[in-house]
């Protein structure tokens, strides 16, 4: 659905963009990840046409962008950063204004607008001036006009910026149902958005594309995967961490001093080997005096901070 090739952008001495390449098939929601200045506005800005690359090219829905603009242009709904829009404009007039230009007339124009206010609950706001709303409506706009077509593409730069937890929620459920049968690209610097709604996440730093996998497979690069925490009483802390550090591939513990007189020690596996099965069997055969014992999945953050400062 959206084919990434050699994707350049230079403005003048500055590379905001260096030969990006990727990929996104029918279904998946694509989260497209970095440091502010990493270039991910600039990366969607190309797809969507509304900058013109400094050297190769996105093709989307196997219409090129550089050579059939206005046929890419139908295919995909944009939301881009910001949200712009006319600001002495209602919702209502706006929303009439984009499914005009996009062609619709009459009861179907109604229609597609009906949908689209319902579907991001602005039915409350529909005729006050956008100049008015908050912040979080604003976006509601902006994501309206982007879906109101019902495009097969979505390039969506910081959908839930602005909003708050309940519409966050509400946004990201409503992509996840729009996901059956498009392909989405979202923008964004909420790593648990990454987790909430995406098959797949693309990481971008200094320009340069320097990760691509599942968020899963992401997590699996962390110090954190399959590391395994145990909480107990802090008079056993001793003996719990002699016993542990005999388990095999367990690399090293760290104590992290709690609550009640409770400590948590996590231990950490060599190469990210499962070290879980054994924690356990220690848990039940030995009088430690454990609480709890959890296993981790990895930490995207800490994948992320790792990537994109070079360390990786």
């Amino acid at each position: 659905m959206i084919a990434i090739r050699g994707l350049s952008k230079s403005f003048g001495s500055i590379r905001a963009v260096d030969n990006v390449s990727f990929t996104v098939g029918r279904g998946e929601v694509l989260g497209f990840l970095g440091p502010n200045g990493a270039g991910k506005s600039t990366t969607m800005k190309m797809i969507t046409g509304f900058l013109t690359p400094t050297s190769g090219t996105a093709v989307v829905c196997g219409h090129d962008v550089l050579e059939e603009p206005v046929a890419v242009k139908r295919r995909l709904g944009y939301l881009p950063e910001g949200a712009p829009a006319y600001p002495d404009m209602t919702p209502m007039a706006f929303l009439d204004f984009v499914a005009r230009i996009r062609g619709f007339g009459g009861k179907d124009k109604a229609k597609r607008i009906g949908i689209a206010v319902e579907r991001v609950q602005l039915g409350e706001v529909l005729y006050q001036p956008i100049d008015t709303l908050s912040k979080g409506f604003k976006r509601r706009v902006g994501l309206a006009q982007a879906m109101l077509h019902d495009p097969d593409v979505l390039i969506l730069d910081e959908p839930t910026d602005g909003l708050d937890p309940n519409q966050k929620h509400e946004v990201r459920t409503l992509i996840e149902e729009m996901a059956r049968d498009k392909a989405i690209i979202i923008s964004t610097h909420i790593l648990e958005e990454v987790d909430a709604v995406c098959t797949r996440a693309v990481i971008i730093a200094r320009g340069k594309l320097v990760a691509d996998g599942t968020p899963t497979e992401l997590e699996a690069r962390s110090r954190w995967h399959n590391a395994v925490s145990v909480v107990l009483r802090g008079t056993n802390a001793g003996a719990a961490r002699t016993a542990i550090e005999r388990v095999q591939h367990v690399s090293e513990i760290e104590q992290i001093d709690g609550e009640d007189g409770l400590v948590c020690l996590v231990a950490f596996p060599a190469n990210g080997q499962p070290i879980i099965a054994d924690i356990s069997r220690l848990a039940r055969t030995e009088d430690l005096g454990i609480e709890e014992v959890r296993v981790e999945r990895g930490r995207l953050d800490e994948v992320f901070r790792s990537i994109t400062a070079g360390k990786a």
